[in-house]
């Protein structure tokens, strides 16, 4: 199995640290806004329904502070991960019925969908499966110690 690198699908531009979102619907449309406004997405409405949809397959939110949500989508233009660290817990579906501070959202394109989203799925729950990496994570405080933490773990 090929492994992704994950420094081809994370970028600077798609992080937010310190989001002041206050709820699961407002920190979708903000990383969905932010995948559109890079020209990841074409169209951010199409994109975040599809991301609904897949919501409704089943809890996101897999535990430890921590939702993966993921939009597999025609909308999708470029296979990506936009990533936020809320500035306080949210309210999330989660298995361990704990809050949500860290957002990984994936927009997949739908060509990709067998392929590199399962790579990109497995990359991001070797990182999850870290506990070093899930306490670090939550304290990141810029962008910069966010990216270069995500690629220092690959």
């Amino acid at each position: 199995m090929e492994k992704i690198e994950l420094n081809k699908v994370i970028h600077k531009e798609l992080m937010i640290v310190d989001s002041n979102a206050k709820t699961k619907e407002a920190i979708i449309q903000e990383l969905g806004d932010l995948l559109y406004k890079n020209g990841f997405v074409s169209n951010a409405k199409t994109f975040i329904d599809d991301v609904y949809l897949r919501e409704e397959e089943g809890e996101t939110g897999i535990g430890q502070g921590v939702a993966i949500p993921h939009g597999k989508s025609a909308a999708v233009e470029k296979t990506t991960v936009a990533i936020a660290i809320l500035k306080q817990d949210i309210e999330w579906e989660t298995l361990d019925g704990e809050g949500v501070k860290v957002v990984i959202m994936f927009a997949v394109k739908d060509s990709d969908a067998n392929t590199t989203h399962v790579l990109l799925l497995q990359q991001v729950a070797i990182l999850l499966a870290n506990d070093q990496f899930i306490n670090a994570i939550k304290k990141v405080t810029s962008v910069d110690e966010l990216c270069n933490l995500v690629l220092a773990f690959q």
